[in-house]
């Protein structure tokens, strides 16, 4: 087997590429704490991310929250319109300019609006959401039903109360947990 220097110095190299391989993967699995941290530094990193989010929301409608509080209604939904042409995906606009309408008791346009706000931003339906408006879209969808259904049943040939009744619809199901 170790007959001459030939096969002395393969085993050698044999030897030392194993060590080498052995090193190499003890480095590696000591490694692994490190994937863990990366990944809680993303889980950070996004929580962080959304509340800035949540921050910034407050302070762009802000001032529409305000107006809303004085009974300036008319003068809120001009600014969130402004806002709404601002930030086309912003789902808050829509959300409050349903609120807002519903308590003008447009509620065919409210419901328009909370479904955009809705398709923009699920958050708005989560229970732990800080941005939650849950119980709202549920008011919406039971006055919804009835107002706008009892309206649908007695004109079966309108589209435009029909296109209303399956936004209802389409609200009542993500709350049921169904999805787009």
């Amino acid at each position: 087997m170790f007959k001459d220097t030939f096969d002395k110095l393969c085993w050698a190299c044999l030897a030392l590429v194993l060590i080498a391989l052995l090193v190499l993967l003890g480095m590696k699995a000591g490694s692994g704490e490190g994937k863990a941290a990366s990944g809680l530094d993303k889980a950070v990193e996004r929580e962080m991310a959304y509340h800035a989010r949540v921050e910034l929301i407050a302070k762009l409608y802000g001032p529409v929250e305000g107006l809303r509080k004085e009974g300036k209604n008319q003068e809120a939904l001009l600014k969130l319109d402004e806002l709404i042409r601002k930030y086309p995906g912003e789902a808050h606009g829509h959300i409050l300019q349903g609120e807002i309408l519903r308590e003008m008791g447009a509620l065919d346009e409210a419901v328009t609006s909370y479904v955009a706000g809705v398709k923009l931003n699920g958050d708005y339906l989560d229970d732990k959401s800080p941005l939650s408006r849950r119980g709202d879209i549920q008011r919406l969808v039971d006055e919804g039903l009835k107002n706008i259904g009892t309206r649908a049943a007695a004109n079966p040939g309108n589209r435009t109360i029909a296109a209303s009744l399956q936004k209802v619809n389409y609200l009542r199901s993500r709350l049921a947990g169904g999805c787009e």
